[in-house]
């Protein structure tokens, strides 16, 4: 391009951008924290984030230079069937902006999740659905960090008692995040090879929306998640 000689190619900044990786989380984090420093309800959820077809797995390469780090196969609840890939762990703030995320191999349990969550979080409540169901959880994360945690009962469950409607309608601020990540900022469509690429596109892209609710809040004073209107 004639108006910006120099830029560097693909492959250069793909480079740059995981060299970069603990920068840009980094990013994140503080900017995370401008929206929540007085927070004290957030909402905990996953979604699965597919590499390929299970009709491909066995021929895969992509993403296993490291058995630790290499992606597996799991059941989304949600929508009924099995992926292969890995789950995007994730907690945001009631008003939806994500102070902490993860990623695990699609297999990991969603309650496993809730022993790095007294890490970050305490003194809160945190909701929550059906899959984070542990009693021996919840009562870590009340003795050790002061947490609450809020989920549903299940309907086999003794002294079963309906969810509060506040809490049903709060925990879908996070579903409503993940829809946005998938439709605006394409987070499924994914072109890594290794893992370390595929981690970085999935951060780059939170901070992006991160970066697009910093604009709207502080300086064009909009609601913070009209995510197509903020530049």
């Amino acid at each position: 391009m004639k108006e910006f000689p120099r830029l560097i190619d693909r492959t250069q900044y793909n480079r740059r951008k995981k060299s970069l990786f603990h920068q840009t989380e980094f990013v994140r984090e503080q900017l995370s924290r401008t929206f929540s420093e007085n927070e004290d309800v957030f909402v905990i959820d996953s979604m699965p984030l597919e590499i390929c077809r299970n009709a491909r797995t066995s021929r895969l390469k992509i993403c296993k230079e490291d058995y630790s780090t290499s992606p597996a196969k799991g059941f989304c609840a949600s929508q009924n069937q099995y992926y292969f890939g890995y789950k995007l762990h994730g907690i945001c703030t009631f008003d939806g902006v994500f102070t902490s995320i993860d990623l695990t191999k699609a297999n990991v349990n969603d309650v496993n999740y809730l022993k790095d969550v007294k890490v970050s979080l305490s003194d809160c409540t945190l909701l929550a659905d059906k899959g984070y169901i542990d009693a021996g959880q919840q009562l870590d994360l009340f003795h050790s960090a002061n947490i609450s945690l809020e989920t549903p009962m299940r309907a086999n469950q003794g002294n079963y008692k309906t969810h509060p409607y506040i809490f049903r309608k709060s925990r879908k601020r996070i579903e409503t995040l993940y829809s946005q990540l998938c439709d605006q900022f394409l987070i499924r469509r994914n072109y890594a090879k290794t893992f370390i690429g595929f981690k970085t596109r999935i951060l780059s892209k939170i901070t992006a929306l991160t970066i697009v609710q910093y604009i709207n809040r502080f300086i064009n004073n909009r609601p913070i998640n009209f995510l197509k209107y903020a530049i």
